[in-house]
């Protein structure tokens, strides 16, 4: 297992018995390691509504949370994310990065879709992990379970979506082999798989049409 993980994952146990986590400069790690749930602060709701929350979204701001996780990129170095979800699954999704980490299941990036302007696609082309967006099912005037922070998208370049013979993001093409393992799939059995079905989320690559990889959802009565 890479050093700079192992450290990391000592670094969990550290803050969990109340230390102080090591410098990024010490460690190449994140100076803090943490699975954090809180309101969202004012200068990140700043950058989300009108964006990926806007007027008619079904979930009040107020009932969305920021997560806050660490996860293991591609080459094996702790690095930290965000993402916003709803109150309902959120310290349950701070839990499964948790166990994402610990078991170096690697991811690209877990940034809010705010940056991508709340565009879907542009946020997969980029291979971004991310949760809540205010939108549509693709082609469908149907809401997703994105818009009520129910859902999470993990690696779009390593798990595509399929939908009538069209494969988002493009990237993911090299990826619709799923007998051929490779790092950052989320794999029937593997370790992101297990992580969501095992506390009650429904993986898309179940699906028959379209087939979402990337994508778990929680069914909670809202």
């Amino acid at each position: 297992m890479n050093v700079k993980l192992l450290i990391a994952m000592a670094l969990i146990a550290a803050l969990s018995a109340g230390e102080p986590a090591a410098s990024e400069n010490s460690v190449g790690v994140p100076p803090k390691i943490e699975f954090s749930v809180s309101q969202i602060p004012d200068e990140a709701l700043e950058d989300i509504v009108g964006v990926s929350w806007k007027e008619g979204c079904p979930v009040a701001i107020s009932d969305l949370r920021l997560v806050k996780v660490a996860f293991v990129d591609f080459g094996g170095v702790a690095r930290s994310g965000e993402l916003v979800a709803h109150k309902a699954v959120a310290e349950e999704l701070a839990d499964i990065f948790r166990d994402l980490f610990v078991a170096g299941f690697p991811i690209e990036r877990v940034e809010l879709i705010d940056r991508y302007g709340a565009d879907d696609g542009l946020s997969m082309e980029a291979n971004n992990s991310s949760a809540f967006n205010y939108r549509t099912v693709a082609g469908t005037s149907s809401l997703s379970m994105h818009a009520y922070g129910l859902a999470v998208d993990i690696n779009p370049a390593q798990n595509p979506y399929i939908s009538r013979g069209n494969v988002s993001p493009e990237a993911a093409r090299a990826y619709l082999d799923r007998s051929d393992a490779r790092p950052g799939m989320v794999l029937r059995g593997g370790a992101a798989h297990e992580a969501f079905t095992s506390r009650g989320w429904t993986w898309g690559g179940d699906w028959t049409s379209p087939v979402d990889y990337q994508h778990f959802q929680k069914n909670v009565d809202l």
